[in-house]
């Protein structure tokens, strides 16, 4: 499953254009003074103003399996890796044969560089922004993930990501190239203490031929 483009929120554009042109060195598509789309990977993140937005969002970037030690080494000039515990930066995600580390974009959103080991993705160039594959993941926050879960299944023909002990807390549909992570509220966003809260998400996926559009 292919997480195409997402549209989410912002309340400065500006700082937004700049941080992920100047900081993660990605390309901007197209820029106007209500919103800016950028080019990760295979993937469109756009953000669209509201001056009056004071949430955030988590989303995620695949990168390739073999290169989270270079992402770590590319980001520590560029931003402040988020600590998971003492001096540690790196998650392991046994069960999804998956390695993460988080930072924060000028927004106050959690990012998320992972590399999914049963993915086929190895490459042999030094890491650089042209390494961020596509969108991973995208948060979406729900009073009840797991009957959002079977919604989309039932509505669209989605499936459950199996590697995830799916509840009524936390749910994923997806495969390890793109998910729905799917959280009630006021859940944690791990590895931070910031709760998760219920904002606007429009979602473009690409699954098995069958191009879909999600609004939550």
């Amino acid at each position: 499953m292919k997480l195409a483009h997402i549209q989410i929120q912002s309340s400065d554009i500006q700082q937004t254009a700049t941080f992920y042109k100047d900081i993660l060195e990605l390309h901007i598509i197209e820029k106007t003074k209500e919103s800016v789309s950028i080019q990760a990977g295979d993937s469109v993140l756009e953000f669209v103003e509201n001056p009056e937005f004071k949430s955030i969002y988590h989303f995620a970037f695949n990168i390739p399996e073999n290169k989270l030690d270079e992402a770590i080494n590319w980001c520590k000039s560029k931003v402040d890796l988020i600590f998971i515990e003492d001096q540690k930066v790196i998650t392991n995600f046994e069960n999804w044969n998956a390695n993460a580390v988080y930072f924060y974009d000028n927004n106050g959103n959690l990012l998320e560089f992972i590399a999914r080991h049963d993915l086929d993705n190895a490459q042999t160039e030094a890491f650089s922004s042209k390494a961020i594959l596509n969108i991973s993941e995208i948060g979406i926050v729900n009073e009840n993930p797991l009957a959002l879960g079977k919604q989309l299944i039932a509505q669209h023909g989605l499936e459950f990501f199996s590697k995830n002990a799916n509840s009524e807390l936390f749910a994923a549909v997806g495969d390890d190239e793109g998910l729905l992570i799917m959280v009630k509220p006021n859940r944690n966003w791990y590895p931070t203490q910031t709760p998760s809260e219920s904002n606007k998400i429009e979602v473009r996926i690409e699954n098995k031929g069958n191009k879909i559009e999600l609004n939550f």
